[in-house]
């Protein structure tokens, strides 16, 4: 299947912020049937991130803010340039600006299949007022387009009035794909401590419980858009890449549910969008819009 440039031999892409930049890691995720994988996300310079306690457990779900922790770009190509993948890497960048992601998408260059913008994370102030503002998205997108060698895709934040205004201006440009979406803005309070859970107070919501929002972001996404979009939120079981390739998703991508779970969701969710494939007489591809088209 081809998806803004991609090769994908299966929808499911592992999303960022899960499982690092390892290499060696990656080979574990395409022998469990990953269609795909995206780093996490990697900045100019190495960052720490926030001190803990960066992850706790909600109903339906997980709350973190990371702080985006990453070794910065150099460590990243070091690790990526020893790579033997034989499905796409996608790697994921942020920056303060948008010569700051151009900067990063150029040193890159064809080092990955694809470049995903971050330009959403709901626990990075600077992050979250990017992709909350439709002219700064299109100009990040615009210069990170034309800085860098391989298809830009655009992660969108569900923290905004209106995506399908973020996403328009993303395409304009010149964005291949989208992503959408990235974790839910939210916040824990330890009663018996009576403080915050998280030490950066809030944090972004991921798991089931963002699944219903997700779904609707694409559904809306796929009414404006001429671009793919690729799906994210509360993916546990493959009813839920169906239901995100109904709404108008190209492919998905998977994060919460290999922590929660571990890697071999990958392959179980895999064999259960095949078996209902063949039961339906239909590829993927014949799912993706064909419920959002009836009311179009």
């Amino acid at each position: 299947m081809h998806i803004a440039g991609l090769e994908l031999n299966n929808p499911l892409i592992v999303c960022s912020g899960v499982l690092g930049i390892s290499s060696s890691l990656f080979l574990r995720l395409e022998k469990e049937g990953a269609g795909g994988v995206v780093s996490k996300s990697i900045s100019l310079s190495p960052n720490e991130g926030y001190d803990n306690p960066t992850v706790t457990t909600v109903p339906c779900g997980m709350l973190n803010a990371m702080g985006l922790p990453n070794p910065g770009i150099d460590a990243f190509i070091e690790e990526i340039e020893c790579r033997s993948l034989s499905i796409p890497l996608i790697a994921s960048i942020y920056g303060k600006d948008a010569d700051e992601f151009a900067e990063l998408a150029e040193r890159i260059g064809t080092l990955c299949e694809a470049i995903e913008l971050n330009l959403s994370c709901p626990h990075a102030g600077g992050l979250l007022s990017i992709g909350q503002d439709p002219m700064l998205v299109r100009e990040v997108v615009k210069k990170a387009k034309k800085a860098a060698s391989v298809p830009v895709i655009a992660k969108l934040t569900p923290n905004v009035n209106n995506i399908q205004e973020i996403g328009i201006e993303a395409q304009k440009g010149g964005a291949d794909a989208i992503s959408a979406i990235n974790t839910v803005k939210g916040m824990a309070i330890n009663i018996h401590q009576e403080y915050p859970v998280l030490s950066n107070l809030t944090g972004g919501i991921s798991g089931p419980a963002i699944k219903p929002i997700g779904v609707r972001a694409v559904w809306d996404l796929k009414k404006a858009l001429d671009i793919p979009i690729i799906g994210i939120g509360g993916i546990s079981k493959w009813e839920d890449v169906i239901e995100y390739a109904y709404a108008g998703a190209s492919a998905v991508q998977l994060g919460t549910v290999l922590g929660t779970d571990g890697i071999g969701a990958l392959s179980r969710i895999k064999e259960g969008i095949d078996a209902f494939c063949r039961q339906k007489g239909v590829s993927f591809e014949d799912l993706v819009g064909s419920v959002r088209k009836r009311f179009d």
